[in-house]
């Protein structure tokens, strides 16, 4: 059978990286990892992983780099995504911080990172309030620390929502009580009215934020709610060239990285962060795949056939791209 022309550009560009390990698999559906790096112990990062079930099954797991469970947060209803910050001001003191979507509570879950341990709760903060049925259900989550004040802000998306307000960004603080709240600054983001808006996540160093319209493309926004230009959309990319639904997306180094959901084998599109061509795509053999993440050295993807995380070595990806001709 002949391919189209664009079928066969995409096999050629396509590479096989075989991963290093995988983490312990879980009882029941994973979904969304976020990687917690200590500067001052590189070896000692964390890996959290959510397992999306709905009350009492769903659950936060922690894991070694090694994929090794060493702790698990049960009792979440329907944890999806999940992210991560650095110095958080919390009652006089700073902390890092993991804070996951509970989308059957309508809220965000906020957990202290405790290095070597895992996670501690910290708080439970509703979003969407004012919503209803599917625009009131958290879903992704990116967490952005401005550069300029160190203002910490929760972008979140939602399993449905109009075009223009789809997202809902807050502003996280603590009081002088200590306790954690969640101010909502701004909606946002355009839809392209199919499917749903999942992914989320900011490149930290330039203030941007990516988020995956499921049918439509890769969407680009100012991170920053007061900058003035906060509700322009600043670029719509990864239109072309996917066989399934646009989900988890990853900002690292010069790349940003999107999910191409398909079965039996999902594929990673890499895009120049510069100008944001698509330079590449890979495989690692993850089956349907949602969430990923990178950091610690490592490509993180969740895997639905085993119910776990598969890690790859992400220089052995870089490598394997520019041989195949994938640059940025």
């Amino acid at each position: 059978m002949r391919l189209p022309l664009l079928a066969v550009c995409l096999m050629a560009r396509t590479v096989q990286v075989a991963p290093l390990r995988e983490t312990e698999p879980e009882a029941y559906q994973t979904d969304d990892p976020a990687i917690w790096q200590d500067p001052k112990a590189p070896r000692q990062a964390l890996i959290f992983g959510t397992v999306k079930m709905a009350a009492p099954l769903g659950a936060i797991s922690v894991y070694r780099l090694d994929g090794k469970r060493i702790q698990r947060i049960e009792g979440l209803d329907r944890p999806n995504n999940i992210d991560v910050a650095y110095g958080f001001a919390a009652g006089g003191r700073t902390i890092d911080i993991a804070a996951a979507t509970e989308r059957n509570k309508s809220r965000l879950r906020l957990f202290r990172v405790v290095p070597g341990v895992g996670l501690e709760d910290a708080a439970s903060l509703p979003v969407f309030e004012g919503e209803t049925g599917p625009r009131a259900q958290p879903m992704g989550i990116a967490l952005y620390t401005r550069r300029r004040d160190r203002a910490l802000f929760a972008i979140v998306s939602r399993k449905n929502g109009p075009s223009g307000s789809y997202l809902w960004q807050y502003r996280l603080r603590t009081g002088a009580d200590g306790k954690p709240s969640a101010e909502k600054v701004r909606e946002f983001g355009a839809f392209g009215g199919t499917g749903e808006i999942e992914a989320v996540a900011v490149d930290r160093e330039r203030e941007h934020v990516y988020y995956s319209d499921e049918a439509a493309g890769i969407r680009k926004y100012h991170a920053d709610p007061d900058h003035p230009e906060a509700g322009r959309e600043l670029a719509l990319f990864g239109v072309s060239g996917w066989r399934g639904d646009r989900e988890g997306i990853a900002v690292h180094g010069g790349y940003i990285v999107a999910t191409d959901q398909m079965s039996p084998e999902s594929e990673f599109h890499v895009f120049s962060r510069d100008t944001l061509k698509e330079t590449g795509v890979f495989r690692v053999g993850s089956a349907v795949t949602d969430g990923i993440e990178i950091g610690a050295g490592l490509f993180v993807a969740m895997n639905d056939s085993r119910r776990n995380f598969i890690l790859a070595d992400w220089k052995a990806i870089e490598a394997a791209l520019r041989r195949s001709g994938g640059r940025r």
